[in-house]
């Protein structure tokens, strides 16, 4: 066995010249077979793990080159489709002869978008009014980055409000630890029409009695917020990293605070939920919402994924 196995006592001096012999030796450590064979296992782990750690670079290379090839195939299927959803957009507003008359599809955005279980959830009765309106509904890239993407909500001229076009922006970064990270998002200033705002409500309350005065028994009139489809388009606010990490220090001082960041939380990924649902789901395929046959491939993807699951618990 060689001598690098073993740690040798070792004397120590007395600053003051004393006889080192009058200190203790500390007595040799020697590894035996067992110690030994251990440190070789180590470092054969070891070595091992550096293999593994090479080919995890090379997968995520691989992997790197995967999402360019990725993204510059979506931007070419993105153009293709486009033609689609232009013959689309003319067929739907009368803009051409769909081997009949030039009349369009009346209300076929309103009803694609009520027949998707969440859009319709966000559908007011009054927003029905306006929605009659939408002629088309266009999702965009951004900056040629595959995960920011603009959705466009174009509308004939109509009594509620003075846009012909109404959007939504989403910036997505990526992050190393959680992966996307939604970053900042940018809606449009709806123009509302005197007396047609459909996201606020007038509230009538009556004034105290104080005296006898006629005066005091005029009601009041206050605005305020009310549930809207067209809220999604004011979109909630999300604080950059420094203002978050504040808040989330204040938030420990009340419950309340808690629950006021964890509703903006809730509400922030209701809000992304709603895009995404529009731009893969309703978008794309906004023909079979409006016949309802995207409800009949919904409910056999969710059977499916039931039967996967019961699969894995037996």
């Amino acid at each position: 066995m060689s001598n690098e196995g073993n740690i040798t006592s070792i004397k120590a001096n007395d600053n003051n010249g004393g006889d080192s012999s009058d200190l203790p030796a500390v007595p040799s450590l020697d590894l035996g077979t067992e110690d030994l064979d251990l440190l070789e296992e180590l470092k054969a782990i070891t070595k091992r793990v550096l293999f593994l750690k090479d080919i995890q670079v090379k997968h995520d290379e691989l992997e790197e080159k995967f999402l360019e090839e990725k993204s510059a195939l979506e931007a070419k299927y993105d153009t293709i489709y486009k033609s689609l959803f232009d013959k689309r957009y003319k067929i739907v507003n009368g803009m051409v002869e769909a081997e009949t008359e030039k009349e369009g599809v009346p209300n076929f955005w309103l009803i694609a978008m009520k027949t998707n279980e969440m859009l319709a959830n966000e559908i007011t009765e009054k927003d029905e009014g306006a929605l009659k309106y939408l002629k088309d509904i266009r999702s965009f890239r951004v900056e040629n980055n595959s995960r920011n993407f603009k959705l466009e909500f174009l509308f004939d001229p109509n009594p509620y409000f003075k846009n012909t076009v109404l959007s939504k922006t989403y910036h997505v970064t990526d992050d190393d630890e959680d992966g996307p990270v939604l970053d900042k998002v940018f809606g449009t200033d709806i123009e509302w029409c005197p007396g047609k705002c459909l996201t606020q409500k007038v509230v009538v309350r009556k004034r105290p009695k104080k005296g006898s005065k006629k005066v005091n028994n005029i009601p009041m009139t206050k605005n305020e917020n009310c549930e809207s489809f067209f809220n999604f388009f004011k979109p909630p606010d999300i604080p950059e990293f420094d203002e978050f990490y504040t808040t989330m220090q204040l938030t420990l001082r009340t419950n309340l605070e808690m629950l006021q960041t964890q509703e903006l939380q809730s509400l922030t990924d209701q809000d992304y939920d709603i895009a995404v649902t529009i731009r893969d789901k309703l978008i794309p395929h906004a023909v079979s919402w409006f016949t309802g046959e995207a409800l009949v491939d919904e409910d056999d993807y969710d059977e499916d994924d039931d039967e996967t699951d019961d699969e894995k618990d037996d």
